[in-house]
């Protein structure tokens, strides 16, 4: 039964994350975020909302921000996306 849920929760099921940014993201970074929904927030950072298929998918995607000099400030996971 535990190794079940450690399977689910390691990588079959996809996980909601909640990404934040140091800043505003405008609508031309949808295409680089593409399924994640971007919230402004009024203290001036973007939290970026979705689900991650895996531990590889959540590293591409922070890698992703690394690479665009995008300033992150945290990453939470949420929930799994059931």
């Amino acid at each position: 039964m535990n190794g079940e849920k450690e399977a689910s929760n390691g990588y079959e099921t996809p996980e909601l994350y909640e990404i934040r940014l140091k800043g505003h993201l405008n609508d031309r970074w949808a295409d680089w975020f593409e399924g994640f929904s971007f919230t402004l927030e009024s203290d001036g950072t973007t939290i970026l909302s979705g689900a991650v298929a895996d531990q590889a998918a959540l590293h591409g995607m922070l890698r992703k921000i690394r690479d665009l000099g995008l300033p992150l400030i945290s990453v939470i996971q949420v929930g799994n996306n059931q």
